[in-house]
């Protein structure tokens, strides 16, 4: 399902082109978001599908969680609910 979005080829690497490889895991994550992902699969998926090690993601998730707080709380909280809806019906 995400193979088409994770398998482009990247021409950076983060020792070679730091701030360029931080960007390209940034905009993978925010792929994963809009797939639903939670921050393990997002993980998972990002080492599995596109080799970034998993510190690498965890570093790049955390900053985005303190940049955009509003939106991972309104992010986390509709899952909750959703969740929620889904098994009460």
């Amino acid at each position: 399902m995400y193979r088409h979005v994770l398998h482009h080829a990247y021409p950076c690497c983060l020792d070679c082109h730091p701030h360029a490889y931080i960007r390209m895991v940034q905009n993978l994550i925010e792929w994963c978001l809009m797939f639903r992902m939670d921050r393990d699969e997002c993980v998972e998926t990002l080492a599995r599908h596109a080799r970034i090690r998993p510190p690498v993601t965890l570093a790049v998730w955390r900053e985005l969680l303190k940049e955009n707080k509003e939106f991972f709380d309104a992010y986390f909280t509709y899952d909750r609910s959703e969740a929620t809806h889904l098994c009460d019906g």
